[in-house]
């Protein structure tokens, strides 16, 4: 199983450009139920879309926020969500006492990544490498 941090989950919601092609293509050739991202993940977005719907001042701005969240939840309703569940807090305690300069949402998802063996797509390779046993790939550079 692959897992979608932030940054890729982004590129794909841009659908735009090499890199975005290039990521869906290499994804085309996982099975569908083999994709996926943690509810961290989705926590991280939807912060980011409450703020950029507040920010949005005119009718037609608004309109055309909306239509993006549209489009990013719809985008959600294909991918499995993964759960921060008892094992994942487990591993997210763990984490927390040996990498104190890793975010507390990169160590979440982390956590969830290692208590389901699978492997994290992210551009985000300074942090996730120094985690033992955590599988990291970048698929967009």
């Amino acid at each position: 199983m692959v897992v979608l941090d932030t940054d890729h989950l982004s590129l794909l919601d841009h659908e735009s450009g090499a890199a975005a092609g290039e990521l869906a293509a290499r994804l085309s050739a996982v099975a569908s139920d083999g994709i996926a991202t943690t509810i961290v993940n989705v926590e991280e977005q939807m912060r980011g879309w409450l703020a950029y719907l507040a920010r949005a001042r005119t009718v037609g701005d608004q309109i055309a926020a909306y239509g993006r969240l549209a489009r990013y939840l719809r985008r959600y309703t294909r991918v499995t969500i993964l759960d921060f569940d008892a094992a994942a807090g487990v591993e997210f305690q763990r984490l927390r006492k040996t990498h104190r300069r890793v975010g507390a949402m990169d160590l979440k998802i982390a956590a969830v990544v290692l208590a389901r063996d699978a492997t994290l797509l992210t551009r985000n390779l300074s942090d996730f490498r120094h985690i033992g046993n955590l599988k990291v790939e970048d698929w967009i550079s």
